[in-house]
């Protein structure tokens, strides 16, 4: 694998009325595994069914429905842990996680507690170009997912939809390695990149198919430092829970609020209560929800109804020699083999479809100016309407036509703006629209110089200017280019006017 020289970003500092304070977060990804059926049962995962369409009985948890393990959600997470540098233990276990919600009928979620899947890893969080956080994963652990409870249906009512329930998610437990608003929203961005590239969850925030639960807690300055030599941040200031953050925004919004929160409490001699609370994007708040419960609360013992799962070295390495090109690789590639920038390589390595188009838009091609005009004039007008990569009205194969034209000198880079448009709006074959239209570049020299000392012999008070100040000479330029209808090659543009000129 190919490596970016990194440096690690300081710590955000928030400044409280008396002194100043640290951040120290932690995060829980509950990422759904992209799979067809759920963990335990046959029943679909498609979203937008009808409400309680895809339950079954197991789901339900009818008398005697034992749940069955889906192959395909284990070998998913361990994918996830494999570019995740982690540990893979080749055993693991389920536990009964025991909590009563109208939205979970078996009144227990199936979870790993003791012996989790996939055991510490880490993640590189881009902050900026050649700056980066490494924060260390602890574990990653299957579990379902439960229902939803829906409250806005009837002013008396409430209603239970069952569709997520037993869905599989794998659960990514961080480290408290993050320092702030900024890194906690990177970190989850970072994530769900490799998750997209791996193929093992969709990412999709709105459907609440990726959420974050955001510990934050706040330390005077030099405090994490001092206990993190240790490894024991248990002395370090009182955690609070934010739920179900999916939303880059909210997750910055609330860590700000949370943190000025705390620290004003301490601040006024109060203390800071372990408890779980809700973030208010209305009022830009978090609100207490209820006190943190601690693994002894929910009552964990091993699910009777599920053997130990024990899988082979065999199969774990089959799965990682599948594994794609992850994010990182690919950018430092990027870099190292077309010549771009960090910034250039992270922005086509976003998403993996947009890196493929890319690709195929610079195969045999300059790689920089197939970047630019990627990034520039495609990404741009993509944004510009909404659009994403697959719905490009241009394809790689119509830019990279573009890109031939103008390195055959057939058309010139005003031209090819032109010629994009065209394309955008129309379709059709470059070369074709250019022959057809007239839109070829004049490369003969005649035609250019006739042009050239027409304006010259037009304008002799320019001229004397641009002979005292030579930079003066582009005017002559623009004029010559406008007078051929932008069809005048600019290079040979340039150099007549520098040779009549004298310069």
């Amino acid at each position: 694998m190919l490596d970016l020289a990194y440096t690690t970003p300081k710590p955000k500092v928030i400044s409280g009325a008396q002194e100043d304070w640290e951040l120290v977060i932690g995060m829980e990804i509950h990422a759904q595994v992209a799979s067809n059926a759920k963990l335990f049962s046959g029943a679909s995962t498609t979203f937008g069914a009808e409400p309680n369409a895809n339950v079954s009985f197991v789901d339900a948890a009818m008398p005697g429905m034992l749940p069955v393990i889906n192959e395909y959600c284990v070998a998913q997470a361990v994918r996830t842990g494999l570019a995740l540098n982690a540990e893979i233990h080749l055993f693991s276990a389920f536990d009964r996680k025991n909590y009563f919600y109208p939205d979970l009928p078996q009144g227990y979620q199936i979870s790993q507690l003791y012996h989790p899947i996939v055991g510490e890893g880490e993640v590189l969080v881009d902050m900026a170009p050649g700056i980066a956080r490494l924060v260390r994963i602890e574990r990653i652990h299957l579990e379902q997912d439960a229902g939803k409870s829906i409250h806005d249906m009837d002013p008396s009512m409430s209603f239970v939809d069952l569709n997520r329930t037993g869905v599989a998610l794998m659960e990514i437990v961080s480290r408290p390695d993050i320092r702030g608003p900024e890194e906690a929203a990177a970190y989850v961005v970072k994530l769900r990149q490799i998750l997209r590239y791996l193929g093992t969850c969709d990412g999709n925030m709105q459907n609440g198919n990726l959420r974050a639960d955001v510990n934050v807690s706040v330390c005077r300055i030099g405090q994490y430092e001092k206990f993190a030599a240790t490894g024991d941040f248990s002395h370090l200031g009182t955690r609070c829970e934010i739920k179900n953050m999916n939303s880059m925004r909210f997750i910055q919004q609330a860590i700000d609020y949370e943190a000025r929160r705390q620290i004003a409490l301490l601040e006024d001699g109060g203390t800071v209560l372990q408890e779980t609370r809700l973030y208010d994007p209305d009022r830009g708040e978090t609100r207490s929800m209820r006190s943190k419960e601690e693994a002894q609360d929910y009552r964990y013992f091993p699910c009777p109804d599920l053997l130990p799962l024990e899988i082979e070295q065999a199969w774990v390495d089959d799965i990682k020699a599948s594994l794609p090109e992850l994010p990182d690789a690919k950018k430092a590639r990027f870099v190292l083999h077309y010549g771009m920038t960090e910034y250039d390589a992270a922005v086509l390595t976003a998403e993996t479809e947009n890196a493929a188009f890319f690709e195929a838009v610079a195969e045999g091609r300059d790689g920089k100016q197939a970047a630019n005009w990627v990034i520039n004039e495609l990404f741009g007008r993509l944004n510009k309407q909404g659009l994403g990569i697959a719905e490009s009205p241009v394809s790689a194969a119509q830019l990279g036509g573009v890109l031939d034209l103008i390195a055959s000198d057939a058309i010139s880079g005003k031209i090819a703006k032109d010629l994009f448009e065209i394309l955008w709006t129309e379709g059709g074959n470059p070369a074709e629209i250019v022959e057809a239209r007239g839109m070829r570049q004049v490369t003969d020299t005649g035609a250019i110089e006739a042009a050239v000392d027409e304006i010259i012999a037009a304008n002799p008070a320019q001229v004397e200017k641009a002979r005292a100040n030579p930079k003066l000479a582009g005017w002559f330029v623009g004029q010559v280019i406008k007078a051929t209808g932008g069809k005048a090659n600019p290079a040979a543009v340039n150099a007549l006017v520098a040779q009549k000129l004298g310069l």
